[in-house]
């Protein structure tokens, strides 16, 4: 990991070197492209990485006054890139100076180490970005008029909030790449990382380019909600097996998020954006509201949902049946056969002793016993 001191220190430009210095070389970079701002020549190109790009002045007829806001272009790409070097660093600061120390107290088997680390990251994200989102749906009223998912629409201007938003979030998800080998993640678990990252780079990148940046907005708040608290619950559970009530709340949440993703998506593409006025496919006025585009994106929409149901129900059913097996364990060590005591067994076998010896006595000798 970054700013971690080693005694032995591996070759340099090796794996191991790359690894234990990721954050150190990124840093660097990070500095460079800021020291480029002191230059009056390097200046201009420093400001493309660093400040939010494509600020328009609008005067609104309602209040008039004037407003900063924004749209999407190529140079934001120079804005992501220096962004996901910030969330490098940042990943390597939680991870040195938070996650690790906790792990060297819990003593965590290579399997839950991996896990907890993983659940570490995301909840810090998660909380972090339902926070901000939630700030910005409050500041513009998303949530008391739903038309206004489709009103209007192309929505080819931004305030700087969401653009900012939008930023960050596809340069943290770009950055949890890279992330996968500076981790060391095991071989096993890195394609169902690579399931859930690629899924939100393409939905949070279609969503910004696409100007759905108010319905992706609207859909990621309470899916963040949902994975908060599902990788809250599992920090949890590492540190004490007996908590798993989160769980219970997380599977509710989790339906319910999905049937609020699936009912949003299906009035903004079905009825709310076939009835707004324009109309047609134009890249330079950012319009893309045409039959194809909607339809592509509320099945990709659906799809994802049903793959997300799919993936958790197979989960529900693996823990129902450790469930049930643990269960059954603990009934068998609770309740064994009862096994008899010594006295009693003396008893037992002295009784049985005497029918035994009675019933091998001829009729004689039971009368002479008898008499």
């Amino acid at each position: 990991m970054g700013f971690r001191k080693k005694n032995k220190s591996p070759p340099v430009l090796s794996h191991e070197f790359v690894i234990q210095n990721h954050a150190d070389m990124v840093s660097c970079l990070a500095m460079i492209i800021l020291l480029g701002l002191m230059f009056e020549v390097t200046a201009k190109f420093a400001i493309m990485f660093i400040t939010v790009q494509y600020n328009v002045t609008q005067v609104l007829d309602e209040k008039q006054e004037a407003v900063n806001l924004y749209h999407y272009g190529p140079k934001d790409v120079a804005t992501v890139f220096f962004y996901l070097l910030i969330a490098v660093i940042l990943h390597a600061l939680i991870q040195e100076y938070i996650l690790d120390k906790i792990n060297r107290r819990l003593h965590l088997s290579k399997t839950k180490h991996s896990k907890f680390n993983e659940s570490g990251q995301l909840a810090a994200f998660y909380l972090f970005s339902f926070i901000w989102g939630c700030s910005i749906l409050t500041a513009e009223d998303f949530a008391t008029n739903p038309t206004f998912l489709w009103e209007g629409y192309p929505h080819t201007r931004m305030v700087f909030q969401v653009k900012f938003f939008y930023i960050c979030q596809i340069a943290y998800w770009l950055h949890a790449l890279p992330e996968l080998y500076f981790q060391k993640v095991r071989k096993e678990d890195i394609p169902r990382q690579l399931y859930y990252i690629c899924l939100y780079v393409v939905h949070i990148t279609g969503a910004y380019v696409l100007n759905l940046h108010r319905l992706g907005l609207v859909l990621l708040v309470p899916h963040y909600l949902v994975e908060l608290l599902f990788h809250a619950s599992r920090l949890f559970y590492f540190s004490d097996e007996n908590k798993q009530k989160g769980f219970t709340l997380w599977a509710l949440l989790f339906v319910i998020a999905r049937l609020l993703t699936l009912t949003l998506s299906v009035l903004t593409f079905g009825f709310g954006l076939p009835r707004t006025e324009n109309q047609g496919f134009s890249l330079a006025d950012g319009n893309f509201n045409v039959l194809t585009v909607r339809m592509t994106c509320l099945a990709a929409i659906c799809l994802t949902q049903a793959w997300m149901m799919w993936k958790f129900i197979n989960f529900q059913l693996k823990k129902w049946r450790e469930h049930s097996q643990n269960q059954a364990s603990k009934k068998k060590t609770v309740s064994p056969k009862s096994k008899p005591s010594k006295r009693e067994h003396a008893r037992g076998g002295s009784a049985n002793g005497v029918v035994k010896s009675d019933e091998k006595m001829s009729p004689r000798a039971r009368k002479a016993k008898a008499s």
